[in-house]
């Protein structure tokens, strides 16, 4: 079925008071006929109850008279009663009119790009006021993605363009001779290539986790083996750094995670605290049993976070401080695919920090099998 043009018939307003008019006139009509049937009868019954003595030609007078200011009454007041009806049905339908406009008008203001845009209480009652609410979060939403999403681009773009500006500078710097195809030149370009496909691997991970496409093997496996192997495989780029790592692991029995993914969760974790700890600091990770969680931590005493980046640690290309995470080579995604691997496995992920220059912890608190 086709749909015909925007704005085509009558407008809500007007079918709404057409519905209400014809409610009215069929029940004036109903009590038009009701009484012209109904009143006559009555009004004989009461004068042969009565004792009528009227002859039978002045009894059909008074009948005629009572129905002729009968119907002359119901009738002015029948008339009446709807003319008020319909102006108050006009009135209400005016208000619904311009509350439903309203929000036609917002949509259509989103629709163009324009996501700033939110309507009033028109104070029609718990519906409307619902409606006016779920849309203005609505558009809260759709502002807050289409701000995220233009940062995002922008980061990317970022992102790419510092490992496309070296390939570039080198592949002219051999063209014009100044410099050869010897093993420093590889490496620099094996490395800036490297950068470009672990930005796209990890746009892809975080992509597929967060839209519940990302595919897990989960199997019971000892809670403290997970942490004992992410921090095995750390430990020496610790060692040549000159940081401390420290190892808390308590029994906490087992858990029903895929072990790879909680691997690179840790990980990455790991591996963060590391970039952000200088040498002769302090990393210390633990694991242990709370209520019906397993959780895990990752505390260091390195760099520190301010209070106002907490809450955004978690999304897409987020970094605190921008010269310096790139500086440690981070792509500011690492935490995002992070949040998504645990949210996965029905978990969640949290960072605390008394503030710059006093160390951060970032938990992980994974259901206990």
């Amino acid at each position: 079925m086709t749909r015909g043009p925007a704005g085509r018939g009558p407008r809500f307003s007007t079918r709404l008071l057409l519905a209400q008019s014809l409610v009215l006139v069929a029940g004036a009509l109903t009590i038009w006929l009701v009484a012209s049937a109904v009143g006559p009868s009555i009004f004989h019954e009461h004068l042969d109850r009565a004792g009528d003595t009227h002859s039978t030609e002045e009894t059909q007078h008074l009948e005629e008279a009572f129905a002729s200011a009968m119907l002359v009454s119901v009738g002015v007041a029948l008339v009446a009663a709807v003319a008020a009806a319909l102006a108050v049905s006009w009135y209400f339908s005016r208000r619904i009119q311009r509350s439903i406009g309203n929000v036609a008008a917002a949509s259509s203001q989103i629709a163009a790009g324009r996501y700033d845009t939110y309507v009033d209480d028109p104070g029609l009652g718990a519906e409307f006021a619902t409606l006016a609410a779920t849309y203005n979060r609505l558009a809260g939403r759709l502002e807050a993605t289409e701000s995220t999403r233009r940062q995002m681009l922008a980061d990317l773009a970022h992102e790419m363009r510092t490992p496309l500006a070296t390939i570039d500078a080198h592949l002219e710097a051999l063209e014009d001779g100044v410099r050869h195809l010897d093993s420093d030149t590889v490496t620099v370009l094996r490395s800036s290539t490297h950068r470009l496909r672990r930005l796209a691997e990890d746009i892809g991970a975080v992509s597929h986790a967060e839209e519940g496409d990302l595919r897990l093997d989960p199997r019971s496996v000892d809670a403290t083996e997970v942490a004992a192997t992410a921090v095995d495989a750390a430990r020496d780029r610790y060692e040549a750094k000159g940081v401390r790592f420290d190892v808390d692991l308590h029994p906490a029995g087992r858990v029903d995670v895929d072990p790879d993914r909680i691997g690179q969760v840790l990980g990455n974790l790991i591996d963060n605290a590391l970039r952000h700890t200088p040498a002769g600091g302090r990393v210390t990770v633990s694991c242990r049993r709370v209520d019906d969680w397993v959780e895990y931590a990752v505390a260091d005493t390195g760099d520190g976070i301010a209070a106002e980046h907490l809450p955004h640690l978690f999304d897409r290309f987020y970094r605190v401080d921008t010269a310096r995470d790139r500086h440690h080579g981070g792509s500011g995604i690492g935490l995002a695919i992070a949040k998504a691997l645990i949210e996965a496995h029905r978990g969640g992920i949290s960072a605390t920090s008394a503030g710059p220059g006093h160390g951060s912890t970032f938990t992980v608190r994974i259901p206990a099998a």
